[in-house]
């Protein structure tokens, strides 16, 4: 199937998405960063802690086939707009707004996993008050950090003045927030909000 941008660009993220993209993909492979946070976002609304969800993309369907009567099968689509960030909610009274992403690389995070639009959206959810991050995870390691907007904006428009395409891991260490992963829930990450918004 081919999911394209609005601009014609081909879609070629690596989240899984139920309807746009067959389950047989993702088989007998481990948990992803998203299936641990919506797995976590699940377990924070049961128990009334916080309401947070995924974004849904707003997409534009092209073609259809009907290999059978009763199956209908999307062979191409488009975004009808670019995405801001994968998350947002309520947490104490306080609006949040958080991107997720992974890498492999063992040093770095590539800031080419995020989109200009992306970080002029955090830069507006922080003007207003809200509560921004990203949530990155080093897969290799299984490590899983917590960045704080600001810090991502300031090596993004580093960037685009010119400077380095990735944020060095010793920097995340250093500004960043580790978050443990568990059982229930796989990533605490409003224990970390806590104590990062919640005692300044």
């Amino acid at each position: 199937m081919g999911l394209k941008y609005p601009s014609g660009k081909e879609y070629r993220g690596n989240k899984p998405n139920a309807v746009l993209r067959p389950a047989a993909d993702y088989a007998n492979r481990g948990m992803t960063l998203e299936d641990d946070l919506n797995a976590t976002n699940e377990y924070y609304r049961e128990r009334g802690i916080a309401v947070i969800h995924k974004k849904p993309t707003p997409v534009q369907i092209v073609r259809v086939d009907y290999p059978k009567r009763s199956a209908a099968v999307i062979t191409e689509a488009y975004f009808r707009q670019a995405s801001t960030t994968d998350y947002n909610g309520v947490y104490r009274g306080k609006y949040i707004d958080f991107e997720a992403k992974e890498t492999k690389n063992k040093t770095a995070f590539p800031l080419k996993n995020f989109h200009t639009h992306q970080i002029r959206h955090m830069e507006q959810v922080v003007a207003h008050g809200g509560i921004c991050f990203a949530i990155l995870r080093f897969s290799l390691f299984n490590e899983t950090y917590l960045l704080d907007a600001s810090h991502l904006i300031a090596w993004w428009n580093k960037q685009e003045a010119g400077g380095r395409k990735s944020i060095p891991k010793q920097e995340i260490e250093r500004h960043g927030h580790s978050i443990p992963l568990g059982y229930q829930p796989r990533i605490d990450y409003i224990s970390v909000v806590d104590k990062v918004y919640f005692t300044r």
